[in-house]
């Protein structure tokens, strides 16, 4: 399914009758209405960054819902796609951070090279219908990626930004790992705990703390 030791990772999952029962779910919601991110692009967060490859965990909600802007990363949007304001919040820390110059393009594919994974914990959603395919069962499937992260020896750094993505802490109980938490970058909360936490300049100290090379953040 995804092409990459992932698939040795989630075997179990991708055999189980549900999760194909699931998939077929999914492929009706395709074929029935407009979904968003393209169904090529749905697994491109696991096919960008294998397990073996990650270092760092970003956890989103679900894909960006507008024409054009998902392609199965969390905060990421397509090149050319005008940057959301959330993004825009997370390009700020950034500069203010670690100096880095604030990026014209919103697609953060650079970062999933660089052993990030961009994980939305909802990988699927209905055209201009935010969070209209939590439920249906993607939710499973994120929280078992996590736990199998969670088993990793290598030390990984989870970047849990709002309420939503501090729900996966609980599945993150390995000590050697560190859990970075702080209000969503979203306008409506940014200001309350995001700008300032420093999440980038602290997931970097923490590699190579644990001899792993940093991530570059520059775009």
């Amino acid at each position: 399914m995804i092409g990459n030791d992932w698939d040795d990772v989630l075997k179990v999952i991708e055999d189980s009758p549900g999760f194909k029962k699931f998939l077929q779910i999914i492929n009706d919601k395709y074929e029935h209405s407009i979904c968003y991110p393209p169904k090529n692009l749905i697994f491109n967060a696991l096919k960008l960054t294998s397990y073996h490859d990650v270092k760092v965990v970003i956890v989103g909600q679900d894909p960006y819902h507008g024409e054009g802007e998902a392609h199965g990363l969390s905060f990421s949007v397509q090149k050319g796609v005008k940057i959301p304001p959330s993004l825009q919040n997370i390009y700020k820390e950034l500069n203010s951070d670690l100096g880095i110059p604030i990026a014209t393009s919103g697609d953060l594919t650079k970062w999933a090279r660089e052993g990030v994974l961009m994980l939305n914990a909802v990988l699927s959603v209905e055209k201009d219908k935010p969070a209209s395919h939590r439920n249906l069962g993607w939710e499973l499937l994120t929280n078992y990626i996590i736990k199998a992260l969670n088993q990793k020896e290598t030390p990984v750094v989870f970047i849990l930004w709002g309420n939503f993505a501090k729900e996966k802490k609980k599945y993150i109980t390995n000590p050697h790992h560190l859990v970075i938490e702080s209000a969503h970058p979203s306008p409506f909360s940014a200001s309350y705990g995001f700008f300032g936490s420093k999440p980038f300049s602290k997931t970097n100290e923490f590699l190579i703390k644990n001899n792993i090379k940093p991530i570059d953040w520059q775009i």
